[in-house]
Protein backbone atom coordinates (compact mmCIF):
# COMPACT_ATOMS: atom_id res chain seq x y z
CA UNK A 1 0.00 0.00 0.00
CA UNK A 2 1.21 3.08 -0.98
CA UNK A 3 1.70 6.07 2.04
CA UNK A 4 1.33 9.82 1.67
CA UNK A 5 4.81 9.75 3.55
CA UNK A 6 6.26 7.62 0.21
CA UNK A 7 4.90 9.89 -1.79
CA UNK A 8 6.17 13.00 0.23
CA UNK A 9 9.75 11.21 0.54
CA UNK A 10 9.85 10.29 -3.34
CA UNK A 11 8.90 13.86 -4.27
CA UNK A 12 11.49 15.27 -2.29
CA UNK A 13 14.46 12.72 -3.70
CA UNK A 14 13.25 13.60 -7.21
CA UNK A 15 13.03 17.29 -6.61
CA UNK A 16 17.15 16.95 -5.54
CA UNK A 17 17.61 15.26 -8.31
CA UNK A 18 16.46 17.59 -10.65
CA UNK A 19 18.90 18.04 -14.07
CA UNK A 20 20.67 15.09 -13.11
CA UNK A 21 20.86 11.84 -16.13
CA UNK A 22 18.44 9.16 -15.62
CA UNK A 23 17.13 5.75 -17.39
CA UNK A 24 13.58 5.15 -17.77
CA UNK A 25 12.51 1.66 -17.85
CA UNK A 26 9.16 0.98 -18.13
CA UNK A 27 6.19 -1.44 -20.52
CA UNK A 28 4.78 -0.66 -23.65
CA UNK A 29 2.21 -4.09 -22.79
CA UNK A 30 2.85 -7.16 -24.36
CA UNK A 31 6.13 -8.29 -22.91
CA UNK A 32 7.03 -5.15 -24.53
CA UNK A 33 9.98 -2.92 -22.63
CA UNK A 34 11.55 0.13 -22.89
CA UNK A 35 15.30 1.53 -21.60
CA UNK A 36 15.87 5.50 -22.36
CA UNK A 37 18.27 7.65 -20.88
CA UNK A 38 16.69 11.34 -20.29
CA UNK A 39 17.36 13.98 -18.10
CA UNK A 40 14.65 14.89 -15.30
CA UNK A 41 13.75 18.52 -16.35
CA UNK A 42 11.23 19.34 -13.20
CA UNK A 43 9.51 18.29 -10.25
CA UNK A 44 5.73 19.77 -9.96
CA UNK A 45 3.13 19.02 -6.62
CA UNK A 46 1.40 15.76 -8.57
CA UNK A 47 3.71 14.88 -11.35
CA UNK A 48 7.18 15.45 -12.80
CA UNK A 49 8.93 15.85 -16.60
CA UNK A 50 11.46 14.09 -17.87
CA UNK A 51 13.13 15.28 -20.84
CA UNK A 52 14.59 12.16 -23.47
CA UNK A 53 17.48 12.16 -24.98
CA UNK A 54 17.51 10.79 -28.23
CA UNK A 55 14.27 12.20 -29.84
CA UNK A 56 14.42 15.72 -27.32
CA UNK A 57 10.44 14.68 -25.82
CA UNK A 58 9.18 15.83 -22.62
CA UNK A 59 7.18 13.10 -21.09
CA UNK A 60 5.42 13.17 -17.72
CA UNK A 61 4.98 10.99 -15.17
CA UNK A 62 3.03 10.82 -11.59
CA UNK A 63 5.17 9.83 -8.46
CA UNK A 64 2.65 6.88 -7.68
CA UNK A 65 4.31 5.52 -11.61
CA UNK A 66 7.17 4.88 -9.73
CA UNK A 67 5.79 3.73 -6.59
CA UNK A 68 3.67 0.86 -7.95
CA UNK A 69 6.49 -0.23 -10.28
CA UNK A 70 4.33 1.28 -13.76
CA UNK A 71 8.16 2.90 -14.28
CA UNK A 72 11.47 2.82 -13.09
CA UNK A 73 13.84 5.13 -12.48
CA UNK A 74 17.77 4.89 -12.27
CA UNK A 75 19.41 7.90 -11.42
CA UNK A 76 23.25 8.69 -12.78
CA UNK A 77 25.13 9.51 -9.20
CA UNK A 78 28.44 10.79 -11.05
CA UNK A 79 30.11 7.19 -11.14
CA UNK A 80 27.33 4.80 -12.20
CA UNK A 81 23.34 4.60 -12.75
CA UNK A 82 21.44 3.33 -9.15
CA UNK A 83 17.76 2.45 -8.68
CA UNK A 84 15.48 5.52 -7.38
CA UNK A 85 13.65 2.77 -5.52
CA UNK A 86 15.50 -0.75 -4.48
CA UNK A 87 14.19 -4.01 -5.59
CA UNK A 88 11.60 -5.03 -3.19
CA UNK A 89 12.81 -8.12 -1.16
CA UNK A 90 10.73 -11.25 -1.93
CA UNK A 91 9.54 -12.92 1.60
CA UNK A 92 7.81 -16.03 1.56
CA UNK A 93 5.18 -16.89 3.25
CA UNK A 94 4.61 -19.85 5.43
CA UNK A 95 1.81 -21.84 5.47
CA UNK A 96 0.21 -22.59 8.37
CA UNK A 97 -1.70 -25.59 9.46
CA UNK A 98 -4.87 -26.04 11.09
Amino acid sequence: MICRTDIANLKTDLGEKVGQKIIVKGSLGRSKVFEKEATLEKAYPNIFVVKYAENDRNVTYSYTDVLTRTVELEVFDGNAYAPLIPAPVETKKKKTML
